[in-house]
């Protein structure tokens, strides 16, 4: 596996984790058709979230973690084509599971600050986007 796949894969798994502790109800993880992808999809209360996960490095900030963090948006990493795919996925996923009636549901974006040497991370919320 290549090493930016194995750290979105950590960044995924905090997430996950982070969701369940939070009292989600995590439903699946990386559900993929060739038009798209979606990183997690969990429930809480009778809504679905859908999850994107964008997992950067400290390497990615040539050290300089903290102001990496302040300074980082993942919404910028969110380009039109990025919108298009998770939008059809998303589609999808409610077609194949929700024939009669759609259920309440909602777009978020995490970003994950992983620092593997000290193995920290710190994890940022950008909650109910319009795709």
């Amino acid at each position: 596996m290549a090493k930016h796949n194995k750290t979105g894969e950590i960044g995924e798994d905090i997430v996950t984790n982070f969701l369940i502790r939070k009292g989600f109800k995590v439903i699946c993880r990386n559900y993929r058709k060739k038009w798209g992808e979606i990183d997690i999809i969990a429930e809480k209360d009778k809504v679905l979230y859908f999850v994107e996960v964008k997992t950067v490095s400290r390497k990615s900030f040539g050290g300089h973690f903290e102001q990496g963090i302040n300074n980082y948006r993942p919404e910028d990493n969110m380009h039109p084509w990025k919108l298009k795919r998770l939008r059809r996925a998303i589609q999808t996923y409610l077609l194949e599971k929700y024939k009669k009636e759609e259920p309440e549901w909602q777009f978020d974006l995490v970003c994950v600050f992983l620092d593997q040497e000290k193995r920290v991370a710190k994890v940022k919320f950008i909650k109910n986007l319009i795709l």
